[in-house]
């Protein structure tokens, strides 16, 4: 109760902070209501600590207080942000920064916000018009050759959210020393500090001419264009989930040469309350649902989605029963791999010097394809800007075709350096055209690919541990498994351990070996004999540990084969999560 006490006038003390005039009358009234109210969880939630600023900008719920999605602490993140850019290119006066924004409530206000805050620290603000996919963004910085960039989106999060991605001048997520320094900057920032008064002759409204130069760089990842002459019509579904996809997604597709496209007219609606939707998460089947039921009616080919800021996307396809079946991440990271390694080789479009990525957590299976086909193929940690620093480092050296992870995100073609929807479903498409020619459908040929590199099925594990005492609980478990590695998992023997923290991977006769990693991570991952991979992940945002499990089967030698394998590899897992006590 003492320590209950000690907290509700610490949040207090923050909270008076906010009731003088650096702060506007509705923020103040809304930080009064929660003073004056006996039930102090609002008071609590909104000021126990301040929105951290991580690696990937910021993301919270909207709202007034230190731990909200807020124009002021949008205003205290951006000038760190600036204050960090200026000190990151001394000297020079032509700086410039692209500034967008999803569909989510307040989304214009903090881009605004956040170009405002740019140009009144001398560095140049491109703003989008309106609303723009998070792709769009990154291709923007590359295009304009900006010094960084700022999108406000909170991705597929509920509505209650939003967000701040940072990017730095590649256009890709920032990274090491660039993520640490921003931190550092903001860290220092006062309210007092930032300068929330424009100068409007550095901020320059940007839109349809940037539209049309990226959608001629989305044709880049088109493979062939005489499968889908042939394949015109090819009857497609699509809903943008009340996102930015609404526009540029169905124009991008017309540009590649599609013709049959219908969308889910109620969500291409804008409007950050999500109506249609619980979450607007197009890896949940529920947010497929309409689009499932129109294509349905309208006796679709496939089915396909973009999340808010259109990164994502989830693929919906007919199976052999004739029932709609979503593709998993890894599925659609699998199947996009596999196209465009076996048809740039029967195209003459691959010399020799191409790289894919994946990261880690993702399915072995695309290493295999690569392998197979003699393309050289990274393994990177999880998120794309690991994937975006591999692009970078190969930039003229050697030709990037593709990567992916399993969280549906892909990126075909390398004007980008974050996952891309709109060019990710025009392949998409692309891919179930040749499938079409080929008298199959999407499920067809991924039924195809696991009868030729075998069967895998992945599936992630969530351990949710809140509060200190979680926290404390993951670490030890990290902390074990480190000093007691399994030695058998699931009734297979671990042949391969893999440290990311200690950069080491020790083989089962114990002989150590360097991973070739650029920087380290704490993940841990052990290989079965069986086939059988699994990492482990703490996760950065939230209080929980994840176990990626992924189950493979060789014995898989027709279509017919795919439900036995499925039921095996389930009742595997339950052996390693009994292996594992989880």
């Amino acid at each position: 109760m003492e320590n209950n006490a000690q907290l509700i006038a610490q949040c207090e003390a923050k909270a008076q902070q906010w009731l003088t005039p650096a702060f506007d009358e509705e923020t103040q009234k809304a930080v009064k209501e929660m003073l004056e109210n006996d039930d102090k969880t609002d008071l609590i939630d909104a000021f126990y600590k301040n929105l951290e600023f991580g690696t990937g900008g910021l993301r919270g719920i909207m709202g007034a207080g230190t731990n909200r999605m807020n124009v002021y602490i949008v205003g205290m993140a951006t000038q760190g942000f600036a204050n960090y850019i200026l000190k990151a290119f001394p000297g020079r006066t032509d700086l410039s920064v692209v500034v967008g924004h999803d569909c989510r409530n307040n989304g214009r206000l903090f881009a605004e916000t956040v170009a405002n805050i740019f140009s009144a620290n001398g560095i140049k603000a491109y703003l989008f018009e309106s609303l723009r996919p998070t792709p769009e963004i990154s291709f923007a910085i590359r295009q304009l050759g900006a010094q960084a960039g700022v999108n406000v989106t909170a991705s597929h999060n509920p509505k209650e959210y939003n967000g701040y991605k940072a990017y730095w001048d590649d256009g890709a997520q920032v990274l090491a020393p660039h993520d640490t320094g921003i931190i550092e900057e903001v860290n220092k920032v006062t309210i007092d500090d930032v300068k929330f008064t424009p100068n409007k002759d550095l901020i320059e409204i940007i839109g349809g001419e940037m539209d049309v130069d990226y959608l001629m760089a989305v044709k880049e990842a088109m493979v062939d264009q005489e499968v889908i002459n042939r394949q015109k019509d090819l009857n497609i579904v699509y809903s943008p989930l009340h996102g930015t996809g609404r526009v540029i997604i169905p124009a991008a597709l017309r540009t590649w040469g599609f013709q049959n496209i219908h969308v889910v007219a109620e969500q291409m609606v804008i409007d950050g309350n999500f109506p249609t939707v619980v979450s607007p998460n197009p890896e949940n089947s529920e947010a497929m649902t309409m689009g499932m039921n129109l294509g349905t009616k309208l006796n679709a080919d496939l089915v396909i989605a973009s999340d808010p800021d259109a990164d994502r996307l989830a693929i919906v396809c007919r199976n052999d029963k004739g029932e709609w079946e979503i593709l998993n991440g890894n599925q659609t990271a699998m199947m996009f791999s596999w196209y465009i390694i076996t048809n740039k080789k029967k195209l003459g479009q691959l010399k020799g010097n191409e790289f894919m990525v994946k990261t880690i957590v993702t399915s072995e299976l695309i290493a295999d394809i690569a392998k197979k086909n003699n393309v050289e193929l990274y393994d990177e940690y999880t998120g794309f800007k690991w994937i975006a620093y591999r692009i970078r480092e190969n930039e003229g050296v050697k030709k990037y075709i593709g990567g992916g992870e399993e969280s549906f995100g892909f990126l075909p073609f390398d004007k980008v350096r974050d996952k891309d929807s709109p060019a990710s479903i025009c392949l998409i498409c692309e891919i179930a055209a040749w499938a079409k020619d080929n008298g199959k459908t999407l499920y067809d040929l991924l039924m195809d690919i696991y009868t030729e590199y075998g069967f895998s099925m992945e599936t992630t594990i969530n351990v949710v541990k809140p509060g200190k005492s979680g926290a404390d609980e993951i670490k030890q478990m990290m902390t074990d498994f480190r000093n007691n590695p399994p030695q058998e998992i699931g009734g297979s023997k671990v042949v391969v351990w893999k440290d990311y923290q200690t950069l080491e991977k020790t083989d089962a006769t114990g002989v150590k070996s360097k991973l070739d990693m650029p920087d380290t991570s704490n993940v841990l991952q052990w290989f079965c004999e069986d086939g059988t991979k699994i990492s482990v992940r703490p996760s950065g945002t939230e209080p929980k540990i994840k176990f990626y499990i992924e189950i493979k089967d060789s014995t898989m030698k027709c279509a017919g084969c795919y439900e036995r394998c499925t039921n095996n590899a389930k009742e595997k897992v339950v052996a390693i999560k009994n292996s594992l006590n989880l």
